[in-house]
């Protein structure tokens, strides 16, 4: 069995992971993560989900590398991690009300033989109606600053939210784990 790498540094994504009682190391990829003109959500986390498991894959020739990107889109509008306050009251006072389409891109690298496996994982999700006071409360609480969308599935955020659609609910939080356990079967790896 070749050794997993988890191409992320984000705690998020490497708690999900460790749900499945599979051993890997945690390395970030430097890449650019700006979308190219005319790019949608889907090429766009599709493109660097890939590109992350390609990032490291000079340093880890023989290994299973898994690459995932995800970004929240509104309407035609992606909205990426807010980094402050004041956007993340931004994102979501245009989310009240409204449904948020995730995108989360998957990839699983084999960089021993060079084959490149991906997804794109979609998950909707229609936000209450949020007055003023309400994301005040949650953004104090959370924080969320770096998560797109500007909130944490796996804490309050889930108060935030009128109904969830999609196939996998880990994909909300960042790494599709239904799709990824399918991606390790076809690479011999059998969870359980």
């Amino acid at each position: 069995m070749l050794p997993i790498i988890l191409a992320s540094s984000s705690p998020y994504r490497r708690e999900l992971l460790g749900r499945l009682a599979i051993d890997f190391v945690c390395s970030s990829p430097d890449i650019d993560e700006t979308a190219l003109p005319d790019e949608s959500p889907q090429q766009l986390v599709e493109r660097l989900a890939q590109q992350k498991a390609q990032a490291v894959a000079a340093d880890y020739p023989q290994h299973l590398i898994i690459g995932s990107d995800q970004v929240a889109s509104l309407g035609q509008d992606i909205l990426t991690k807010p980094g402050h306050s004041d956007k993340a009251q931004a994102q979501l006072a245009a989310c009240s009300g409204k449904t948020v389409t995730f995108y989360t891109g998957l990839s699983l690298l084999n960089s021993k033989t060079g084959q490149q496996q991906s997804c794109i994982e979609p998950f909707s999700v229609k936000f209450r109606h949020l007055d003023t006071a309400t994301i005040e409360r949650y953004i104090a609480a959370e924080q969320p600053f770096d998560c797109a969308g500007s909130f944490k599935m796996e804490g309050l955020g889930i108060s935030l939210f009128e109904q969830l659609q999609g196939d996998d609910p880990n994909s909300l939080v960042g790494l599709p784990l239904i799709k990824l356990v399918d991606m390790l079967k076809t690479e011999g790896i059998n969870i359980p």
